[in-house]
């Protein structure tokens, strides 16, 4: 019997870990990437194509390395935890020559068009149109994997700043900066106070005249070095943490600086927005060189006036940090995008297709880390995995939306959220792979300690069931060394392999309780998730 051909569209992180998972399934995968290179999104570019991402040159990652990183596949241990892109673009090529996937990938090409056969409800099959050089050719694939991320088209919302029209001075997408030269001197507004807007507004304040940073609603910052040192994310990632749903507090986020004194306070709820990380925005404001303003109420030649009445005069260039939005135009209505709202199950699945084969990776937006989550679709596409009927899949997604509604700022930008390990177990529990804690902690208490207590990394979803990894046990409990290790140049003392792992877990006897007392919840949400 032939392999299955699955058709991979998109290079980006999401497009290499499902070359991957289909070679894994003994699927046969052709992916189709329209620039040049891998990277998709972390792929650099003075002037990127219409219609994709597309990064500052300065661009740092905000997830840290070992949160991030694929999950049979360890970033070498003296990489720094906060990669700089070009970092991050030299581990994917680590990772792709590594595994070979190079060979399945086709540059410069774009898909055009993506159609069910004519006998789909019984092959499941698809006509795909790609186009390279100017020349196009149809060809026949049993799945489809549609990696393109959800950063593919610019929102700029200038039917909420009709007077912009008026402006005089330069205004465009934070898509389009690159770097601070052409900014020495100027008065610039960044509308937007996302993590790329305060990024630009960091990095422009420090040869600008003066940066004004407008926020409709403010926003919680996160900084990237929390406590004892440790990444923002391995530390507040746990499963104790999501135990005990104690992720953060408004006091905590206080207590480096008062959000409120610095204009930044929001009126919404803790994490019912994306939060902001950024290490040194208190800095640029206390300094002055960023001063935060409200919402922009109207533009004038070359004035900019804000919601509170106080106006800015002289300025030269405003940045509309606000987002994108995302579209499958290739997939011709098959996956309706309204309002940045798709219907999928569980954020992947059409639940009204025939057969199950055509699933999106890399759309959804956690508050936590990106994981490719292709493992599950080509094992439903092998036939070794089954998808719930259409009923129950439309009732889950009905109760994610709602779920969604409840808790989530309404914006575009809120739409595609998910709790990382929340999220992460749905799909494991799904494929078979979520972490038995239970049998872990009869069988090796030290690493049981670790998953329960430790950041929840990727690595914990190869310890059993399909694609099971033999380094993933050696991979968690090393985990703390290789976080220390790029920042020191020598180990002291203390800074034994061990020490760090207890100093880390912070076991005690109270916590051994918890660990026990806590097994019976997630007992009881692996018997929920099924």
């Amino acid at each position: 019997m032939s392999k299955k051909c699955i058709a991979v569209i998109g290079a980006g992180i999401s497009g290499l870990g499902a070359i991957k998972c289909c070679l894994d399934e003994d699927l046969e995968p052709t992916c189709f990437e329209r620039n040049d290179d891998i990277g998709g999104l972390w792929k650099f570019r003075k002037n990127p194509s219409e219609k994709m991402p597309s990064i500052y040159k300065s661009v740092t990652i905000n997830t840290s390395k070992e949160m991030m990183c694929f999950s049979d596949f360890l970033i070498p241990d003296h990489f720094p935890n906060y990669m700089h892109n070009s970092k991050l673009m030299d581990y994917f090529r680590m990772y792709a020559k590594h595994f070979g996937l190079l060979k399945y990938i086709r540059f410069k090409t774009k898909v055009r068009s993506v159609r069910k056969r004519t006998d789909f409800s019984v092959s499941g099959q698809w006509d795909v149109v790609v186009e390279a050089e100017g020349k196009q050719e149809t060809l026949v694939f049993d799945g489809i994997l549609v990696c393109s991320g959800h950063h593919t088209d610019p929102y700029l919302p200038l039917q909420s700043f009709p007077s912009i029209k008026k402006f005089e001075g330069c205004y465009f997408h934070s898509r389009e900066y690159k770097s601070p030269e052409d900014y020495v001197g100027k008065r610039i507004v960044v509308v937007g106070i996302g993590n790329s807007g305060v990024d630009i507004a960091m990095e422009l304040s420090h040869v600008a005249k003066q940066v004004f940073l407008s926020t409709r609603r403010g926003s919680w910052i996160l900084h990237r070095v929390w406590d004892n040192g440790y990444p923002m994310d391995s530390s507040l990632f746990t499963r104790f943490n999501s135990f005990l749903q104690k992720l953060l507090t408004i006091k905590t986020l206080n207590s480096r600086f008062n959000h409120a004194h610095y204009g930044l306070q929001p009126q919404h709820r803790l994490l019912s927005q994306h939060p902001t990380v950024s290490d040194d925005l208190p800095n640029c404001i206390i300094s002055g060189r960023v001063q935060v303003k409200p919402n922009v109420k109207e533009f004038t030649e070359r004035d900019v006036i804000f919601d509170d009445g106080s106006v800015e005069e002289s300025v030269d260039v405003v940045i509309f940090a606000t987002g994108y939005s995302f579209s499958f135009p290739f997939l011709e209505g098959l996956i309706s995008v309204t309002n940045n709202e798709v219907f999928l199950y569980k954020l992947m699945f059409p639940p009204d297709l025939e057969k199950p084969t055509l699933a999106v990776t890399g759309l959804i937006q956690p508050l936590g880390i990106v994981l490719p989550i292709s493992r599950w679709a080509a094992r439903v596409f092998k036939g070794l995995s089954k998808l719930p009927s259409g009923k129950n899949m439309t009732a889950d997604i009905a109760q994610r939306k709602r779920a969604m509604a409840k808790r989530y700022v309404k914006t575009l930008q809120h739409t595609i959220k998910v709790d990382h390990i929340e999220y992460m177990d749905e799909i494991a529990t799904l494929l078979g792979v979520k972490p038995n804690l239970l049998l872990l902690l009869l069988s090796d208490p030290k690493l049981a300690t670790e998953v329960f207590f430790g950041p929840c990394t990727p690595y914990q979803y190869r310890l059993q069931g399909p694609g099971k990894w033999d380094g993933a046990r050696r991979a968690i409990l090393t985990q703390r060394e290789r976080i220390i290790r790029p920042l020191k140049s020598h180990m002291a003392s203390d800074d034994s392999p061990l020490s760090l792992w207890l100093s880390g877990t912070k076991m005690a006897p109270v916590g051994l309780a918890l660990l026990v007392t806590g097994l019976a919840y997630f007992r009881y949400i692996q018997h929920k998730c099924k």
